[in-house]
Formats: structure tokens, C-alpha cells, sequence
């Protein structure tokens, strides 16, 4: 009989804790979630649409200024030290009228590359880089650094400077997921 009355003694304080610490959070109706508070000050800090664009053509002084200018005006400031730095490192760009394997010499890449954003294709295949489509977006599976060597140092067919035209990395780790947000998980 001592036991019982333990028993109910113990659900006796574990209601009255549970009613005394409960709120009454529903009076008023129903509030609406809030979105986001954009109302305070924002500094952009970097840019990668199109990785180890910025880290490659970038100046070492002047990687501060690049990652803060707005998209919009990083060709006008950033192309010609993409040209100069390009056509410094790339064999592929050593003589005036040399192509990359889209025709583009080295002032109409350094413009594409100097506005360091993603594109997208709306209506289209989104890839890096599949043969035929070319910066339409950038799928999970596309190698990037590749392509970006290939383009920098391949030439008008990719054949030129070919040890330095892949970065030898062919498939990842571990497959990609079949659900949302499709990433591997970590080790």
C-alpha cells in the first residue's frame, strides 16, 4: 500500500509541474512566421561562381577588392589583369589570334571570366560543360577544374599542353544521393 501511494504521490507533482509550466501560447490566434530580416548592413564577402576563377586571374593584392565588387562592374575592373595574368600562365594564349577550344582569344575569355557569376539555363541542359553546352549552369557531377584547365591551357582542340589540361581527378569519393540535396555524406 506504501508503494501506491509513492506511485500516485509521483504523478500527483509530475501533473501539477507539467500545468504549472505549461503556457497558454495559443491565445491571441494564430501569428504568421516572419521572413527574413534584411534590414541590416551586409558586406559581401567572397565570390566563387565559377571556382578557382577568382583564386587563378585574381592579383594577390588585390583579391579584397575582386570579392567586393558587385558582378556587374567586375569586367570593367578585372579584365585586363585577367588578360595580362592569363596570357602569363597559359602556353595556349602565347600568340596574338590563339583560341580556346569555343574561339574565344584571350580578351573575350578573360571577359567572360572576369564576371565571376553562375549562369543558368532556364530552358536548357544545365552543365558546365558537356561538349556542345557550354557555362549553362553547373550540375553536380561536372568536373569543373577540368574543363577550366581545358579551356585556359588546351588550346583551339585541347590538345595543347595536355599536362596541364586535367586535373587528373575523375570521379569523386562516394556517389552522389538520389533524393535532395543529392550531396554524399560525409565520412
Amino acid at each position: 500500500m506504501k508503494f501506491n501511494t509513492i506511485k500516485l504521490f509521483a504523478i500527483a507533482i509530475v501533473v501539477s509541474m507539467t500545468a504549472y509550466n505549461c503556457s497558454n501560447d495559443d491565445e491571441g490566434g494564430y501569428v504568421a512566421p516572419t521572413g527574413p530580416d534584411f534590414s541590416g548592413t551586409y558586406a559581401q564577402e567572397d565570390q566563387m561562381g565559377r571556382p578557382a576563377v577568382n583564386t587563378v586571374f585574381v592579383s594577390s593584392g588585390m583579391k579584397d577588392a575582386f570579392n567586393t565588387t558587385v558582378p556587374s562592374q567586375q569586367n570593367a575592373a578585372f579584365q585586363s589583369m585577367f588578360q595580362t595574368n592569363l596570357e602569363a600562365l597559359s602556353p595556349a594564349y602565347a600568340n596574338a589570334g590563339d583560341t580556346n577550344a569555343l574561339g574565344l582569344d584571350s580578351a573575350t575569355f578573360t571577359g567572360l571570366l572576369a564576371t565571376d557569376v553562375l549562369n543558368v539555363s532556364l530552358d536548357g541542359t544545365t552543365t558546365f560543360y558537356d561538349g556542345t553546352n557550354v557555362l549553362t549552369g553547373r550540375a553536380l557531377s561536372d568536373d569543373v577544374i577540368t574543363v577550366e584547365l581545358l579551356l585556359i591551357f588546351g588550346g583551339e582542340d585541347f590538345s595543347e599542353n595536355p599536362g596541364l589540361s586535367n586535373d587528373n581527378v575523375d570521379a569523386n569519393d562516394k556517389a552522389f544521393t538520389t533524393a535532395f540535396p543529392y550531396l554524399a555524406s560525409p565520412w
